[in-house]
């Protein structure tokens, strides 16, 4: 394999040191990472550039920039009090954009909080606004889009994605779930479960770990003595592999290659996993579904939740050798110095982002609260006492009007 990666195949096998010209100023310069641009957003010398249309690269681009814009406006919407607490991703758009742009549409994204760019990927962005103002429709229709609702219990969706995952196997159907999780999550029960079984069973599975420095405001070095995440896939019998997150051609690659060997066609070399684990076959003659860990290695620019106040546990002068490496001008940079797009075409993403976003938030703004729902959901059968709750308040919102329980603007 060539130094600097020269294939997302290898990469699984040997995760590369990065290449890039100034280690004072790139905090991921001396870590074994896959990558294919460096700092600056220039390809390394011996990477290889994913083979995507001009097209598919400037979508990559355009789905960065409406995710960073809609993470803007949401942080904006929750200090006004129109949507609940939320999840900041910026910093982390890359991982979220690059590995859903390597996924097919049929493929299932088991969602955490913080991806926001899958959902804008899958363009649900609209429809999946409402969940943060507190509406159910917004999960049900991002899972119609082949996302599950995002969790909020740290790694409880991780056996559920693996089920999935073991289903589409069982029924002999051509998809891989992705299952999105910070590096916190590998510190719960969930996640070793969820790990075992998929190892024990070859589910088609892709572990997504986003380690960001910190499980909310403890540093990463306080909660596992590991040291990678990546390398926790090796208790379990398969790969995993450490690519530079905030890369969105790095986070393709590595997604689209662990992608195929979790269907089973070998990845490309075939090489995957310790042992005789890669020799596996599925009876056919065709390689086993073989799940992988990825640990996409990145950073969050702002707090945990717009409930947390990151200046009381990190110095925010950490925060700065990070924003060097921001996906969005990495990837344009990419695609200026490769004639992909100019200034023309960089105006053009922003407008189109402005526009997707506003127009998400005037449907989700447009939707009616129904105060039964809050009660719906949680049971197939109200308990005597939430029912009771249920029928007290409905009486009184008939007694007294709708009016009397909305918050003046």
């Amino acid at each position: 394999m060539d130094e600097n990666g020269a294939d997302a195949a290898d990469s699984l096998d040997s995760p590369d040191a990065s290449g890039s010209p100034d280690s004072a100023t790139d905090p991921l310069a001396d870590e074994d990472v896959y990558r294919v641009l460096d700092a600056a957003g220039r390809p390394l010398p011996d990477a290889t550039v994913p083979e995507l249309s001009d097209e598919q690269f400037r979508a990559i681009y355009r789905d960065l920039v409406t995710t960073r814009r809609f993470d803007e406006r949401a942080v904006s919407l929750q200090r006004q009090g129109r949507i609940g607490t939320y999840a900041p991703c910026a910093g982390q758009e890359g991982s979220a954009v690059g590995s859903t742009h390597a996924l097919a549409d049929r493929d299932l994204i088991s969602y955490q909080y913080r991806e926001h760019g899958a959902v804008v990927v899958r363009d649900l962005l609209a429809e999946y606004l409402p969940y943060w103002m507190g509406h159910e429709s917004g999960t049900e229709a991002i899972a119609a889009g082949n996302v599950f609702p995002l969790n909020i219990g740290i790694a409880a969706h991780l056996p559920h994605a693996v089920g999935a995952a073991w289903a589409f196997d069982y029924r002999d159907e051509d998809r891989v779930v992705a299952a999105h999780f910070g590096g916190g999550a590998t510190s719960e029960g969930d996640f070793h479960e969820a790990m075992n079984f998929a190892g024990v069973f070859d589910t088609p599975t892709l572990f997504c770990c986003h380690a960001n420095g910190w499980a909310i405001s403890i540093p990463e070095a306080d909660q596992t003595a590991s040291a990678t995440f990546a390398e926790k896939a090796a208790a379990y019998g398969f790969e995993g592999v450490r690519v530079d997150g905030m890369d969105p051609l790095a986070s393709y690659a590595v997604t689209a290659e662990a992608a195929a060997r979790a269907r089973g066609d070998g990845g490309g070399d075939g090489d995957c996993g310790d042992g005789d684990s890669d020799e596996e076959s599925s009876g056919d003659g065709e390689p086993a579904p073989r799940p992988v860990l990825i640990e996409f290695v990145e950073y969050r620019f702002g707090a945990h939740t717009t409930a947390d106040d990151p200046t009381a546990y990190r110095d925010p002068d950490d925060v700065d050798p990070w924003r060097a490496l921001d996906p969005i001008d990495r990837m344009e940079t990419f695609l200026r110095e490769t004639g992909r797009i100019d200034d023309e075409g960089v105006a053009a993403a922003r407008d189109h982002a402005d526009d997707v976003v506003a127009d998400a938030i005037d449907a989700a703004e447009s939707l009616s609260a129904d105060p039964a729902d809050m009660f719906e959901y949680a049971y197939a059968e109200l308990p005597p006492e939430l029912r009771r709750q249920r029928d007290e308040l409905l009486a009184a919102v008939d007694e007294h009007g709708e009016d009397a329980f909305l918050r003046g603007e």
